[in-house]
């Protein structure tokens, strides 16, 4: 079997240049270690298992092609088609999930949570090059999560799967960390075999939201503060619910932010005007070349949380232009404003806010705007008060059934 060193640009190729400075959420600071390890695959399975696991090992330091690499041309794939459509054949290719920039494609830049890459191939092993600041992704290979990817800033070459009987598989690659971070650069995959075409998308689901829909402290056991170990964008709501509706999942979250206010002393932008970037820690644009069958917002957890809320004459023109602005990108998307996570009269209270926006938006001709509560009861408490693993599935599974019973997926 061949070994070739694949560095392709699947679909539109996006222009983002510059780098912001990473910024903590929810008024805390960063503090995991900086351990590289990698997981890896000893074969095909078909469940998926606990993401948590992290096998140590030394990744090695990329130092150019080997005399028996050969180079995969660099095209863009035919993309995806939605709304259950059969979808074209497409060329051998790797698949980029979420936002990124493959105006080069020997350097592919990423920036938000769950960013990461998919792609199939018929042969033994695989390999990925990065220069990376996440930290932590997770890796799903024919279906079986493996034990959590650790990485480290500067271009590196980390296994992904060894070892596999000899026939075609899938791996999937998923930042587990938010955008704040700083970006996450991908620089090739090495096969030990040849690169297949990318799995079908036909569905694809966009989530906007905060510290929760990052998966702040999910994997943490209350108490215990922020930290890059204990996020894990993979097990939240969304990543959940996507998965449930076999749908691709694109998130544009960050820490602390909200509609019109952010947690505690963060006086930088709210979500809304940051949206529209292309890398969360960069100002250059997103082109949204890549429409959503539906997106989903969960936003206003932060705007309450302190002591500065706004009122409703504030709030909710904010959440309506918000909703605006989403209409005018996403001509054809059903959109669902969800609950955020309140107690008592305030949620009551913000959740009239955000009917009201919908009711507004329904009356300005737009149908296809709807507001639930997918909110459970808590199963324990993670990090600073965020919600658990188990309480995430909870919420996945009632904003699955919601999505189901809306658009009849």
């Amino acid at each position: 079997m061949r070994r070739a060193l694949i560095l392709v640009c699947t679909l539109s190729c996006f222009h983002g240049t510059g780098e912001g400075a990473p910024s903590t959420g929810e008024g805390t600071s960063e503090t995991g270690g900086g351990s590289t390890t990698t997981g890896t695959s000893a074969g095909s399975s078909g469940g998926v298992s606990d993401a948590s696991g992290v096998a140590t090992a030394t990744p090695t330091t990329s130092g150019g092609e080997s005399s028996g690499d050969t180079t995969v041309g660099v095209g863009e794939s035919s993309g995806s088609t939605t709304g259950g459509e059969d979808p074209p054949p497409e060329p051998p290719a790797i698949h980029y999930v979420g936002r990124h920039d493959a105006s080069d494609p020997g350097h592919v830049r990423m920036g938000w949570s769950g960013v990461g890459a998919v792609f199939r191939f018929n042969g033994t092993g695989a390999s990925v090059r990065l220069d990376d600041k996440g930290r932590y992704f997770t890796v799903v290979v024919d279906g079986a999560v493996q034990a959590t990817l650790a990485t480290s800033p500067g271009e590196q070459s980390y296994p992904l799967a060894q070892g596999l009987p000899a026939g075609e598989h899938t791996i999937e690659l998923y930042r587990r960390t938010e955008g704040s971070f700083g970006p996450t650069v991908l620089l090739g995959v090495d096969l030990e075999g040849e690169l297949l075409a990318p799995p079908p998308v036909q569905r694809r689901i966009e989530i906007i939201g905060d510290s929760i829909t990052c998966g702040y402290g999910d994997e943490g056991v209350s108490p215990c503060n922020f930290s890059a170990e204990t996020e894990n964008h993979y097990l939240t709501y969304g990543a959940v619910a996507a998965r449930a509706l076999g749908a691709e999942l694109s998130t544009v979250a960050w820490s602390g932010k909200g509609v019109v206010n952010n947690f505690g002393d963060d006086v930088f932008e709210p979500l809304p005007t940051i949206y529209d970037r292309l890398l969360a820690s960069d100002a250059a644009p997103w082109d949204f070349s890549w429409q959503p069958d539906a997106v989903v917002i969960n936003l206003g957890t932060n705007d309450f949380s302190t002591g500065n809320d706004p009122p409703e004459a504030v709030f909710v023109p904010a959440y309506v232009g918000f909703l605006e602005h989403l209409r005018s990108v996403y001509p054809d998307a059903f959109i669902l404003a969800i609950a955020p996570t309140l107690f008592g009269a305030e949620a009551q209270m913000v959740a009239g806010y955000l009917q009201s926006a919908v009711d507004q938006r329904h009356a300005a001709g737009d149908a296809a705007v709807a507001f639930a509560d997918v909110n459970v009861e808590w199963i324990g408490s993670g990090c600073d008060g965020h919600p658990t693993v188990a309480t995430h599935a909870a919420m996945g599974a009632k904003l699955a059934a919601t999505l189901q019973a809306q658009l009849g997926w």
